[in-house]
């Protein structure tokens, strides 16, 4: 079937890896997620897409434990509960999603021909925004300037 919809579980390979998630013991649950995005994060050569599409939904579930910003629904993750995921996790998962829409990313390429890649992109866009949300603008400043 391969992709279904612009979403990072929508497609096989993060199935397979929400499967992978929901089969391993809940201390192992961490490692699986933190080498995903480690595998995209590091890749100085193409990165292929089964990579990046594990690297997408490992950052949605870092994203989905963020206690900022708005929630991620991830309608077909893991059934099995996520461990609480280290602070450290949410910058290596920004590193990670640079690297997938990166030029050298095949899965960029795939999305900028598909009608649906605007959409994926916004998507990879509010990921990252629960991630590393932007500084919020200073309130009343005590002096003019």
């Amino acid at each position: 079937m391969g992709t279904w919809d612009v979403h990072p579980f929508d497609n096989d390979t993060a199935a397979d890896f929400a499967n992978d998630l929901d089969d391993a013991t809940m201390a192992e649950r961490e490692s699986l997620i933190r080498r995903a995005l480690l595998r995209a994060a590091d890749n100085q050569d193409y990165l292929e897409a089964p990579e990046a599409e594990e690297a997408v939904a490992a950052a949605a579930l870092v994203a989905a434990r963020c206690s900022v910003g708005e929630p991620v629904s991830i309608p077909y993750g893991p059934e099995e509960p996520i461990p609480t995921l280290p602070v450290e996790l949410r910058p290596l998962a920004v590193e990670a999603l640079e690297r997938v829409l990166a030029d050298e990313s095949e899965l960029s390429d795939l999305w900028g021909q598909s009608e649906g890649g605007v959409d994926w992109r916004v998507g990879i866009g509010r990921l990252r925004q629960v991630l590393d949300p932007a500084p919020q603008p200073p309130g009343d400043a005590l002096f003019e300037i």
